[in-house]
C-alpha cells in the first residue's frame, strides 16, 4: 500500500562536534539516504528539514542536517525516526519498500485462493522472508524469491504466488 511518507532511519547518536547525526538506516544501505535533499521529522511531512551532507560510515550514515549546528542539538535529535518522501525516492521500477508489503493481501496466482496478509518482512542475507498471517492469526513464512512471487502490486494491495510445497497447509 502506498504510502506518501516513509521511516528512512532513526538518529541513534552524535559524531564530532559540529552537529553531524548518526542515524540508523532502515533502508537498503546508508548510501540509500544520500539521494535526498530534504526529510522529514514527522509520518506526515509536515516538519521538514534540510539535508547538508550524508555520508555511509560503515553500517550507519552520518547525517549534517539544517539548523543542526552543535552537538548539543545533535544530540536532542537521538531517537527521531527520520521519514523521507516517497516520491523523492530514486528506485527501479518493480522495486518497493517493506513498509508498503504490509498489509498486502496474498493469493494463490494460479486458484485465487487467499492465503493472508504480509504481517513483516524478514531479512535473511539469501532473500526476504514474507509473514503471512491468515484470517486466524496463523502466521505462514514466504520465501519472497522469483519461483514463489509471481506478482507484486503494492498500489492495489496484492501479491499473487505460486506455493511450493509445505509452505502452507494445503499446498500440494
Amino acid at each position: 500500500m502506498i504510502k506518501d511518507f516513509l521511516e528512512v532511519g532513526k538518529a541513534v547518536g552524535t559524531h564530532g562536534v559540529r552537529g553531524e547525526i548518526r542515524v540508523d538506516p532502515w533502508c537498503d544501505s546508508p548510501g540509500f539516504i544520500k539521494q535526498f535533499k530534504t526529510l522529514y521529522l514527522d509520518k506526515n511531512g509536515s516538519k521538514s528539514v534540510g539535508v547538508i551532507s550524508c555520508r555511509p560510515h560503515g553500517n550507519i550514515a552520518l547525517l549534517k542536517l539544517d539548523g543542526i549546528d552543535t552537538v548539543e542539538q545533535a544530540s536532542a535529535m537521538r531517537g527521531q525516526v527520520l521519514f523521507m518522501r516517497r516520491a523523492d525516492a530514486n528506485i527501479p521500477k518493480g522495486r518497493y519498500f517493506i513498509s508498503e508489503l504490509i498489509g498486502c493481501t496474498v493469493r494463490d496466482a494460479d486458484s485465487g485462493v487467499v492465503y493472508g496478509v504480509i504481517s513483516d518482512v524478514s531479512k535473511t542475507g539469501a532473500n526476504d522472508v514474507w509473514h503471512v498471517t491468515d484470517e486466524n492469526k496463523k502466521e505462514y513464512l514466504l520465501p519472497a524469491i522469483p519461483l514463489v512471487v509471481k506478482s507484486v502490486d503494492v498500489e492495489s494491495g496484492m501479491i499473487e504466488i505460486t506455493p511450493i510445497r509445505g509452505i502452507f497447509d494445503d499446498a500440494d
